[in-house]
């Protein structure tokens, strides 16, 4: 496929990625021809610095062979990107950690370290190593909203490594009666797309309406002693359940006002929408697409394509592989 765009070359053998996650280390071994092979996932060890690292080096112990030649981390942190550096870390013990010049100590290999929704935004712009999209924007929807970006095939990540902070972006800031209001010490800010959007809000709207309609489908689980949770409001709208369906309405509405600023910003050929609460399918997508294609402005993103992400939990690993076959040219 032709693109348009100076796509970049990936050479012959293969690459290992690893999707750092806080309960868990995904790794794969993408092959030049787009193959991916994946063995199980490991529990992350939280423990210390020294004990993750060291899983870390395990996990590629076991998955590289003669022919790697580049290894791709995909961690929950702020990175530095020249330097392989975790800024912050909330769930890992990462921060400050120049976790590439470590493990290529330790490998003897070439280590690339980027965000993780960097990378599962390269899987999703990529069928195995093709580039298929070199313009998109991703939504990675679950504990908070993050998301990344992809401009003619190479990731994007501002002048310090930290950017496409997706979930930051304010969407529901009423300005209308004077200045905004001081900012709060703490992110997520009151108004941003992660604070109305994330998935702990679908948990919240879950147990309300649980609470105020007991003979609901959520209300008769509350009843029964179950936790309420949006995992429930997706079931229940699967099942043809109306409030839950009116809870990923509002969800979704609500993401769209983000994806319709990322077009008008981006113009891209794919928006993706990734994370947790993405598994609600397109109870999700279709108020999600439609309230943006409400606000974009006419012209723009003519040819955009608002989907769900293709690659599910393995965007992580495959755009941590990719990353690492990219860098290394």
């Amino acid at each position: 496929m032709t693109t348009g765009v100076d796509e970049p070359t990936i050479a012959e053998g293969d690459y290992v990625g690893l999707d750092v996650g806080g309960t868990k280390i995904a790794t794969g071994v993408l092959s030049s021809d787009g193959s991916l092979c994946e063995p199980a996932p490991v529990r992350t060890s939280r423990s210390s610095t020294e004990d993750l690292l060291d899983q870390m080096t395990e996990c590629v112990a076991a998955a590289r062979t003669p022919q790697t030649r580049a290894v791709g981390l995909g961690v929950p942190a702020p990175i530095e990107f020249a330097t392989g550096t975790a800024k912050s870390a909330v769930n890992l013990p990462l921060k400050d950690t120049p976790v590439k010049t470590i493990l290529e100590d330790r490998l003897g290999l070439p280590v690339f370290v980027d965000n993780d929704a960097n990378v599962a935004a390269l899987a999703e712009a990529h069928d195995g190593t093709v580039l298929v999209a070199p313009h998109l924007v991703m939504f990675t929807v679950g504990t908070g909203v993050g998301g990344g970006i992809v401009i003619g095939g190479r990731t994007f990540r501002g002048s310090t490594g930290s950017g496409a902070e997706m979930g930051h972006m304010i969407v529901g800031m009423d300005l209308a009666d004077g200045p905004p209001p001081a900012p709060t010490e703490r992110f997520p800010q009151p108004g941003s797309l992660e604070i109305l959007a994330r998935g702990g809000v679908l948990d919240a709207m879950a147990r309300r309406s649980a609470e105020g309609h007991p003979d609901s489908p959520l209300g008769r689980r509350l009843a029964a002693g179950e936790e309420i949770t949006g995992h429930d409001a997706v079931e229940v709208a699967r099942e043809g359940d109306a409030e839950g369906a009116r809870l990923l309405r509002i969800l979704g509405e609500r993401l769209g006002i983000g994806i319709a600023t990322a077009i008008n910003i981006f113009d891209p050929d794919v928006v993706a929408i990734g994370g947790g609460v993405a598994t609600a399918g397109d109870l999700l997508l279709r108020p999600a697409a439609e309230t943006a294609r409400k606000f974009v402005l006419p012209g723009v993103g003519e040819q955009t394509d608002i989907r769900l992400a293709r690659y599910g939990v393995t965007s992580g690993v495959r755009g941590a592989a990719l990353l690492a076959a990219h860098e290394i040219d």
